[in-house]
């Protein structure tokens, strides 16, 4: 029993001096000469240079030559936002199928863009101009439009948009957005318009 009780001190050095072994491998192997990986750039605040050595993280583009300047979309108005032909806002038509006021879930993923940028912008105001094909009657077609725009409605008072910034249109058939007796024109006719103004 003696025998054993001697080793463990030299037992305890021993790991004890691999320990610190280890943890000095270790920290060479981070600690190195040269440029930094694209990891340890990232983690250094997300700035990317060219080689060159300018900051390029402001400008998207290929290795083609041609870059474009990122915009930052928080420091631009409403107006600016809104006259913008690409982007989260440009989608301004909710499309429905056949005799139908519900949404598709792509339709509410645009909807909740729009009711966040309503939210957020208290000088915007929306009008949801619902429309329906023309097969059925004059009255049943403005009575779906409604349907149709309550329903782009609730999804936008959903998101934070304020009752007094929505105004809601039935036209029913009477506004065709494409004309013909065909199913192509139809199904562009059952929709709801969002309609924006900047107060």
């Amino acid at each position: 029993m003696k025998r054993f009780d001697c080793l463990k001190p030299w037992l305890l050095a021993g790991f004890l001096g691999i320990f610190l072994t280890a943890c000095a491998t270790t920290q060479e192997e981070v600690i190195e000469d040269g440029p930094p990986s694209e990891d340890q750039t990232q983690m250094d605040g997300g700035m990317t240079t060219d080689d060159t050595g300018v900051d390029a993280s402001g400008i998207d583009g290929g290795d083609d030559g041609t870059a474009t300047a990122i915009v930052d979309e928080s420091m631009m108005s409403a107006a600016e936002l809104l006259e913008q032909s690409e982007g989260a806002l440009s989608n301004r038509t909710i499309y429905f199928e056949f005799d139908s006021a519900k949404l598709t879930s792509e339709s509410i993923a645009i909807l909740e863009t729009h009711g966040s940028f309503i939210a957020g912008n208290g000088e915007v105001t929306v009008r949801l101009e619902g429309h329906a094909d023309e097969r059925g009657s004059r009255e049943y077609n403005i009575a779906l439009g409604d349907r149709r725009a309550q329903s782009v409605r609730r999804v936008l008072l959903f998101q934070g948009a304020s009752t007094d910034q929505i105004e809601t249109v039935s036209y029913g058939e009477e506004q065709p957005a494409m004309s013909g007796h065909t199913e192509e024109a139809w199904a562009k006719n059952r929709r709801v318009e969002l309609i924006y103004t900047v107060n």
